[in-house]
């Protein structure tokens, strides 16, 4: 099994995005100027790349008057930017105490054990990927998820189980 290390947390190597300098020195461009503008810079490279390839770094910080080190700082704070790309589909469970109450744990436990991942692991065939994340604000209906963005309340077995073969499935026929 390939496992690459990102973000702190074990990924199966995925492929790189193709690299483009001259596109992402266009990305950090137009947010240098702003105030602020590290955050959106980061977001437009991760749009354009589906992460902030270490390649951006040396960018970001002659950009944004700051030092590597502040740069990998920022990304390493937000959980959200990543060095390599997620799965093509990205299932975060809620780790909160409303949702470790009602049987969260076990379902998370129970999910990367028959997938054979840890937290921040993604399939080896690269469709999914499965983060924590420390609450969704879906307290009254816990436990809670977001799949690719949309929230899921009351969340069961059976439910998850058909989250990760849909994902599966969908990558098999496309």
């Amino acid at each position: 099994m390939d496992i690459a290390m990102t973000d702190g947390y074990p990924r199966h190597a995925q492929p790189e995005p193709a690299w483009d300098a001259a596109q992402a020195s266009a990305l950090i461009s137009a947010e240098a100027g702003r105030e602020g503008g590290l955050l959106p810079a980061l977001h437009a490279l991760m749009a354009a790349f589906g992460c902030v390839p270490e390649a951006a770094e040396p960018l970001l910080a002659s950009a944004f008057n700051l030092s590597r080190a502040e740069i990998t700082g920022v990304i390493g704070f937000y959980h959200d930017f990543r060095r390599a790309p997620a799965g093509r589909h990205v299932l975060k469970l809620c780790r909160a105490e409303a949702c470790q109450s009602m049987n969260g744990a076990a379902l998370a436990a129970d999910l990367l054990a028959r997938l054979g991942l840890e937290w921040g692991g993604t399939t080896a065939d690269g469709a999914l990927t499965v983060e924590p994340v420390y609450c969704l604000g879906l307290c009254a209906m816990p436990p809670a998820a977001l799949f690719d963005g949309a929230p899921i309340g009351r969340l069961e077995a059976r439910r998850l189980a058909a989250l990760v073969a849909d994902a599966s499935r969908v990558e098999q026929t496309a």
